[in-house]
């Protein structure tokens, strides 16, 4: 959560779906990494005007490395406006408070989008038998030649996969889990 006055307006979602509701419409897409860089990218393309804000003085270096050219050529080019260093103070219904590095500035905006940390749930999966990892990671068990959990019968695929560490398996690099479930399912 970002914990500013505003963040419960209905206009403010921490959660990305669908670019073609933002289209036509003022987004301000909070966070730097890959949610954060696919909400810009994507709803940019459906024509809303984009701006980014980001506490850190770059793009996220764990974007995927064949997107991240792409959003740091939208910015450069102007096509999408960031500001580095910044944080928001505030959201109104048409308006965001941003304190930035030359001070306090305020921005017409249709839509926050809060890309700023997703973490799964994983109390299904120990609910239902899945053994997590006991470091930090909380990687669930499963056979990686086939995806099959510790609990017959019940397979993982995509990002869950990594349990807590959610920058390392996405949808360009995961679509052979589903291959190997299906693989092993029709042997049996």
């Amino acid at each position: 959560m970002l914990n500013v006055p505003g963040e419960n307006l209905p206009n403010v979602t921490h959660y990305y779906n669908d670019p073609h509701v933002y289209a036509f419409q003022k987004v301000l897409v909070v966070g730097a990494n890959n949610s954060a860089v696919d909400a810009a990218l994507e709803t940019y393309r459906k024509g809303a005007k984009v701006t980014m804000v980001i506490r850190d003085e770059q793009v996220g270096e764990r974007v995927k490395y064949w997107v991240r050219p792409d959003i740091i050529n939208r910015i450069k080019e102007g096509s999408i406006k960031i500001y580095y260093n910044s944080t928001i103070s505030s959201i109104r219904e048409n308006e965001v408070d941003l304190i930035t590095a030359d001070g306090l500035i305020t921005i017409e905006n249709d839509w926050v989008i809060a890309m700023t940390g997703y973490q799964p749930d994983l109390s299904f999966l120990q609910k239902i038998g899945i053994k997590l990892s006991e470091d930090e990671i909380k990687k669930p068990e499963y056979n990686e030649n086939t995806h099959e959990t510790n609990v017959k019968g019940v397979f993982l695929a995509g990002v869950i996969c990594g349990g807590m560490n959610t920058h390392s398996l996405f949808i360009e690099n995961s679509r052979d889990h589903a291959n190997k479930i299906i693989d092993h399912i029709v042997k049996r």
